[in-house]
């Protein structure tokens, strides 16, 4: 996570150089392409090494949020079969 925080700082310090330069505009967007290009093929493994961990963890919270709705649901039914059982009890003993 750190490896993708900095090369967004890295990347948002390039294209503010380039924007707030005193340049023509198509000049300046040729310059921001040729940088954030370098920049890429400079920092491609980094960059897919941080998107690989991005996904692992968005798939590991997608699998712990999944985990513990299961166990709520669970637990609603329980709550929800415990009151049926009383219920169900208090009816047969009047």
């Amino acid at each position: 996570m750190f490896g993708m925080g900095l090369l967004a700082g890295v990347v948002g310090g390039i294209i503010a150089g380039v924007l707030y330069a005193p340049k023509p505009g198509e000049e300046s967007r040729k310059q921001l392409k040729d940088a954030a290009c370098e920049l890429y093929e400079k920092h491609s493994p980094a960059i897919n090494e941080a998107k690989k961990q991005a996904l692992e963890n968005v798939d590991l919270m997608k699998y712990k949020l999944e985990r513990q709705f299961r166990k709520f649901n669970n637990m609603i039914k329980s709550k929800k079969l415990l009151k049926a059982k009383e219920l169900e009890k208090d009816n047969y003993n009047f």
